[in-house]
């Protein structure tokens, strides 16, 4: 192939992926747009343009407000409380899944007791079922736990909904790693935790990269488990939260909430990318 036909390849995958990137990081840019606007800017000005930025709505979002009261009856700021009630469930959540899923993967792709494969199938199918056929069942396991209204109820759901996928992909990725690694080590006189926890946890952790991040895209996207089980204000988390605020052209306080909440995400997205895309590849091959 002459080189001619080679950079006109290269330029188009370059238009290609910049107008993918464009496309994907348009509505942040919208959302980011809208919150720094005024109202008269918002209703008469350009959508696409801040002709007079401010930080009208931030300022509003960080106020105490009255409609929401912490335990003792004390104002606070609903935007900090929701924020730090989603970091405590999420935090949990991702312990809980990641450590299950890690343990779960390695028994069946690695130890393979009886019935493995049916076992693996049996996850992967129960991560296909809809969460809307799930809720009755879950919301009467915590009204008999007595965690309704408690952070701990979604600490108990959240993984339920993101294990079954999490243990399929790990154990896809140890089903056809070289057994040669383990025993390596084992004549080196490591146990099998030794081994385990050294050489092959180590070396495993884009794909255990991949699941959290999958872990944390499929918890954060709930909105009718956290709003029915934590129907106080205090206990909520930022994305129902902020779906109580009033929305208008008069107010986007909640506008700008969204957009602080993407701004969290983003670079932590953006760090774990190369990571993700690592241990996807790497379950696929390794299991294929």
């Amino acid at each position: 192939m002459s080189a001619e036909p080679r950079r006109s390849g290269r330029l188009v995958h370059a238009v290609l992926l910049v107008l993918l990137a464009a496309y994907s990081l348009f509505p942040i840019y919208m959302v980011a747009v809208e919150s720094l606007k005024s109202v008269d800017e918002d209703v008469h000005g350009n959508p696409l343009i801040i002709a007079h930025p401010q930080l009208r709505w931030y300022e509003d979002l960080l106020e105490e407000a009255d409609w929401v009261r912490g335990p003792d009856g004390y104002t606070v700021i609903p935007f900090l409380v929701w924020l730090r009630n989603t970091a405590i469930v999420f935090g949990a959540s991702l312990a809980v899944i990641l450590a299950t899923s890690i343990a779960g993967g390695y028994a069946l792709g690695r130890l393979r007791p009886p019935g493995w494969r049916i076992w693996r199938r049996a996850l992967f199918a129960c991560y296909l079922v809809p969460q809307t056929l799930l809720f009755l069942p879950l919301y009467a396991l915590v009204f008999r736990l007595h965690l309704d209204d408690h952070l701990a109820a979604l600490v108990l759901v959240y993984p339920m909904l993101a294990i079954p996928f999490c243990a399929w992909l790990i154990s896809v990725y140890f089903q056809r790693l070289s057994k040669d690694i383990e025993e390596s080590a084992y004549i080196e006189g490591a146990t099998r935790l030794g081994a385990f926890v050294r050489i092959l946890l180590p070396m495993s952790w884009p794909v255990v990269a991949a699941a959290g991040i999958f872990a944390l895209g499929a918890i954060s996207s709930d909105f009718m488990f956290a709003s029915v089980l934590l129907p106080n204000q205090a206990h909520q988390t930022l994305a129902v939260g902020l779906g109580t605020m009033d929305v208008g052209l008069e107010d986007l306080s909640v506008v700008a909430g969204v957009n602080l909440a993407a701004l969290m995400v983003v670079p932590f997205a953006a760090a774990f990318a190369g990571a993700y895309v690592r241990g996807l590849t790497a379950a696929m091959v390794e299991g294929a």
